[in-house]
């Protein structure tokens, strides 16, 4: 016979229910994978050309 498993039963669960978010510290996300410029990607065209040409 299968029982029905309930949030209680599960102590990660558990622990994610109760998670207490009011401790998390505030943080300022900073990109640091750059795109690149327009300069760069036309450097790098010119580049390959003059090493197959």
């Amino acid at each position: 016979m299968l029982v029905p498993v309930t949030m209680g039963d599960h102590p990660v669960a558990q622990e994610v229910q109760n998670f207490d978010s009011s401790k998390l510290k505030k943080v300022e996300t900073q990109e640091k994978n750059t795109r690149p410029t327009t300069e760069d990607i036309e450097a790098e065209k010119k580049a390959i050309q003059e090493g197959s040409g």
